[in-house]
């Protein structure tokens, strides 16, 4: 096993020994707390072996020794998130994201070796992109209006160098999020549909919603009935231009986009982006995700928050730490943009995270 693999490992062990110094916790008690084999947690505590934890094993860790009170009364337990005083979620917080980075750090080294396969797909399946294997995820692009389809020769049908692709708008966030999808769930069906396509099973599956309200009415007919705090108004002839209202405890506040020069030579330095995960209303057994922004910038940062491999874990961490077991939740983000190359949003860094929102889950 190589160093990077056993300091993970080491940590592990070091928190189960000494992380109370007048309280040893045994492998058995973590058993209890995890449910898992004693032989599983022994695995991820040996210098010897190449087992790596899947993130949410992690998760169970740092909510395990956030507090004292995992083992009070006799008793092994993780408190759920939600339970945690401001001081031990401060604590939480601070161990997961150690954790991560040491996870991080141990699948790239695993990836460099035999075992890349397995390491990469482990990744991949720990993200909120994974479903259970075999139900079916549909996105459900935004699309050009036809009055400029008219204008591209390819998205002409009666062109014999058709393109169907031409018909959807947001290309290069379909393309990122489309291949992350399929490697994430191999076992799964995905669907590509347009709004014009759409079929009432569509709705019905994990849907994920891609673009603005401009160009995917269904993302602002779901907006709408999801009664979220945050709306997107495409002003695009007010001064500022078109933007996202948050409404929330009788406030008010806009989030607009950055730009330089007018007209012809208008440059975009910041967009907005939009992230929101919950129950899908057609189906309550299913999810229902949103990427969308004010331009096709905010959009395909919104996508790669969660599929840019130097990204995607921490912020995948970010997010249970944050909304745990929430039915629903947003966070509305900066998407920078360096000389028209967009800047993955880093969610762990409160620059990057305009306004969160989540609504507790029916058992909280």
């Amino acid at each position: 096993m190589s160093g990077v693999n056993s300091a993970l490992a080491r940590r592990l062990r070091e928190l189960r020994e000494s992380h109370w110094p007048d309280r040893r916790v045994t492998q058995a008690q973590l058993r209890e707390a995890f449910q898992v084999s004693v032989a599983l947690i022994s695995s991820w505590e040996s210098a010897h072996a190449s087992k790596i934890p899947p993130l949410h094993r992690l998760e169970k860790y740092a909510a395990f020794f956030a507090t004292k009170r995992s083992i009070s009364n006799g008793t092994a337990r993780v408190l759920p998130v939600s339970d945690l005083t401001p001081g031990e979620l401060e604590a939480h917080r601070h161990l997961l994201a150690e954790l991560e980075r040491l996870r991080q750090a141990a699948l790239k080294s695993q990836a460099s070796g035999e075992n890349a396969e397995p390491a990469a797909r482990d990744a991949l399946q720990a993200g909120p992109w994974h479903f259970r294997d075999g139900e079916p995820i549909t996105v459900i692009c935004s699309q050009v209006p036809e009055e400029d389809r008219a204008r591209i020769p390819y998205a002409d049908p009666s062109s014999p160098d058709y393109i169907e692709l031409y018909k959807y708008s947001d290309l290069d966030s379909l393309f990122e999020l489309w291949g992350h999808l399929r490697a994430a769930n191999p076992r799964s069906p995905v669907k590509l549909v347009s709004t014009e396509d759409l079929r009432s099973d569509d709705l019905t599956t994990h849907v994920v919603l891609l673009g603005g309200v401009d160009y995917n009415a269904v993302t602002g007919a779901v907006l709408a009935q999801a009664e979220l705090p945050v709306r997107q108004v495409p002003d695009w002839e007010g001064e500022k231009g078109p933007y996202f209202e948050v409404i929330e405890g009788g406030d008010t506040r806009r989030h607009y986009t950055v730009t330089a020069g007018s007209g012809d030579n208008l440059q975009l330095l910041e967009d907005v982006g939009f992230f929101y995960r919950g129950v899908n209303p057609d189906n309550v057994e299913r999810t229902l995700t949103i990427c969308n922004g004010m331009y096709g910038r905010g959009v395909y940062g919104a996508v790669r928050a969660l599929t840019d491999e130097r990204f995607r874990d921490r912020n995948a961490v970010y997010l249970r730490a944050r909304f745990g077991t929430a039915a629903a939740y947003s966070i509305l983000t900066r998407v920078r943009i360096r000389d028209r190359v967009v800047v993955t949003p880093d969610w762990t860094l409160e620059t990057f995270r305009l306004h969160e929102w989540s609504e507790p889950s029916r058992g909280d």
